[in-house]
């Protein structure tokens, strides 16, 4: 069956998204913050914030500070929720496009993995330029997909010599504007934010085994869980089968460390 690619990002299951993405958005939001080098005092708010990572890393850098984190999809709101506790950083549902926030409100913004999956990107960080005071910064963080993320390339290059429809997924990824190189400082430089800066950032995860990679690439959230769950059995099988080998390389099933890169920018509101 020929997968469609879509903007549609699936998000359902909080707890899901976490086991497939969690363990490296919470290892990148350090360098990223370390990166954007936001104001040490103000507000500071997470565009499409997930389940949470760059915002509890916000939260935990400043702790006396306010921190929001600010999602379209409440199933990923109620689980960072969850999390928080009592004293912990605010979670409110609400659109990228659309912020529900005040001129200037904010001292920074910064939006991680998200932009990709925006129809019309430059609406959301036209919206992070005005909820942010001037002189204030802005950040973003995408993953070089191309040529920075290991453990999806071993699925992707994998899954498209066995299955077609894998074919358009995978480039629709790979190719999509805001993941090139240039793409993101020419989306900041075309919202009219100054000393716009890129850098490129790294970080390793380690894997027990192939099942540990691999399932919870099952759980449905993204475009990676939404493929998975239009394949076929036999189909999905035999992808497992092949990506598992590709995994193991020649050698025992056991763990491994993949490293992954993105693509970061920060700017200055002017």
């Amino acid at each position: 069956m020929a997968v469609q690619p879509t903007t549609t990002y699936h998000a359902s299951d909080g707890a899901a998204y976490e086991a497939w993405l969690g363990r490296w958005t919470r290892k990148l939001a350090e360098p990223f913050l370390g990166f954007a080098q936001f104001a040490d005092s103000g507000d500071l708010l997470d565009v499409g914030c997930g389940t949470g990572a760059l915002t509890f890393a916000m939260a935990q850098r400043w702790p006396a500070r306010r921190v929001v984190g600010v999602d379209l999809a409440a199933p990923f709101i109620d689980y960072a929720r969850s999390c928080s506790g009592g004293d912990g950083p605010q979670f409110e549902v609400g659109d990228a496009c659309a912020l529900p926030y005040e001129d200037g409100q904010f001292a920074g913004a910064a939006a991680q993995f998200v932009l990709m999956f925006i129809p019309r990107p430059e609406l959301a960080l036209r919206e992070m330029r005005r909820v942010t005071r001037r002189g204030g910064t802005l950040g973003a963080a995408l993953w070089d997909l191309r040529g920075g993320l290991v453990f999806e390339r071993i699925l992707w290059d994998t899954a498209v010599g066995i299955d077609p429809g894998a074919r358009a997924v995978r480039d629709w990824r790979f190719n999509a504007p805001t993941v090139l190189p240039d793409g993101l400082p020419h989306l900041f430089r075309e919202a009219g934010l100054e000393d716009v800066e890129r850098a490129s950032l790294t970080v390793r995860t380690d894997f027990a085994d192939f099942e540990d990679y691999w399932q919870p690439l099952q759980g449905g959230q993204g475009p990676v869980g939404q493929y998975f769950r239009q394949l076929a059995p036999e189909l999905k099988a035999r992808i497992r089968d092949a990506v598992c080998d590709a995994y193991c390389s020649g050698a025992a099933d056991g763990e491994r460390s993949f490293t992954a890169t993105a693509w970061a920018v920060r700017a200055r509101v002017p």
